[in-house]
């Protein structure tokens, strides 16, 4: 079978949970036979942060056959002042690019490749299979997060894609209903994301010099929101003279980066707190841990919560964030907190000075993971591609 995958967004050196399921899925299909295609949109050129399969062919539409497409300053201006006023507007100036400056690189491609499927990282490309192009090859349009937000910050114009596409995949049972009621007739099917399996989970009761609290995530204000886990560590710190924090991520907003560090100063814990940067060796990471810390204000998936939790970390997340609200089952793998910076304190403190507890609630979050394991996700995957290419 032969698969186009269509990202069209930043794949070089990025190193974002979008990129690497992108690199995971082309590499699967790879090994399971099949031919792949990768298509991707990014102003940088060079490797990917993600390993990726020599038999992947990749190519860049905005780097293509010698031709340099960046992005237009005169657009840039436009998005940014359309967003201030409406953001479905401002989004909207990145499909009258594609349109514009990559239409003939994509029809090109998309002619010499003749995939029997293409697999739509996001509603902007199925738009453009499905609406500009009209092509007749069936599309699945991925999501990597909680479609209710497509129809409400998304362009409007990227919306009928998803009822014209051979199937739509969430990540988790509660998404499915944002595309069911406004496409009732529409398949759509749960598939989540694959997370790495272990035997047997870490082993939280060993003795320790230094008990850490891992996180892991992009250092973004409003998304991640590592400030609020550091403010709830400065809190009680004091009552744990052996516990760390590890925070590991990129760097999104140096100023952002600065109120963290100024924070770590100001509370006398630069000893104990650490900003770490990114790291090629997740596994390595969470197998120090002791636990897992996730305070995102919203998640398509949680993808380094539920590697934390597979390898046996119990995991503490908000109550309202989507996505990490199935994955914690409160109080049986880890723990939900209502918003805000309390009682993010009190449930920190509670596993913090509770071994036992952490070890309980770390084994049931081994085996709750054990759901996503790689063998079931991609078969899921291409069972799915199967039907739909067979079904053209």
């Amino acid at each position: 079978m032969k698969i186009m995958l269509a990202n069209f967004a930043k794949m070089v050196q990025d190193s974002g949970g979008l990129a690497k399921v992108t690199c995971a899925f082309a590499n699967e299909m790879v090994k399971r036979g099949h031919e792949v295609t990768l298509v991707y949109s990014d102003d940088k050129e060079g490797d990917f942060f993600f390993p990726i399969s020599e038999q992947v062919v990749c190519f860049n539409l905005r780097h293509y056959k010698g031709k340099h497409c960046l992005y237009p300053v005169y657009l840039k201006l436009k998005r940014e002042l359309l967003r201030a006023i409406d953001e479905r507007r401002g989004r909207g100036v990145n499909n009258a690019f594609t349109f514009k400056y990559l239409l003939p690189q994509i029809k090109e491609i998309l002619a010499e490749a003749q995939p029997d499927v293409i697999v739509s990282s996001q509603p902007a490309s199925s738009k453009v299979y499905l609406c500009d192009l009209h092509t007749s090859i069936p599309v699945i349009t991925m999501s990597h997060g909680d479609p209710e937000d497509y129809f409400h910050t998304y362009p409007v114009e990227e919306l009928p894609a998803l009822g014209l596409s051979a199937a739509c995949q969430v990540l988790m049972p509660s998404f499915a209903k944002a595309i069911t009621k406004r496409f009732p007739y529409q398949k759509t099917v749960v598939i989540g994301n694959v997370v790495p399996q272990h035997e047997q989970p870490v082993d939280l009761m060993r003795s320790k010099g230094w008990y850490k609290i891992i996180f892991i995530g992009r250092l973004v204000r409003n998304h991640k929101r590592p400030h609020l886990l550091l403010e709830a560590f400065c809190r009680i710190a004091s009552e744990f003279p052996n516990w760390q924090l590890e925070l590991w991520g990129a760097e999104d907003n140096k100023k952002y980066t600065k109120q963290l560090q100024d924070m770590i100063v100001n509370n006398s814990l630069t000893e104990r707190v650490f900003i770490n940067g990114t790291t090629n060796d997740v596994n390595g990471v969470l197998c120090e841990g002791d636990l897992f810390a996730f305070p995102s204000a919203y998640e398509g998936f949680g993808l380094t919560l539920a590697e934390a939790m597979s390898i046996g970390l119990p995991g503490i997340g908000y109550r309202n964030c989507a996505a990490v609200n199935e994955l914690i089952e409160d109080g049986a793998n880890g723990y939900l907190c209502d918003e805000g910076v309390d009682d993010l304190a009190l449930k920190l403190r509670q596993l913090m000075g509770d071994a036992a507890l952490r070890c309980e609630l770390g084994k049931n979050a081994h085996n709750s993971m054990r759901q996503y394991a790689a063998e079931i996700i991609w078969k899921q995957w291409e069972d799915l591609l199967l039907s739909v290419a067979n079904k053209q």
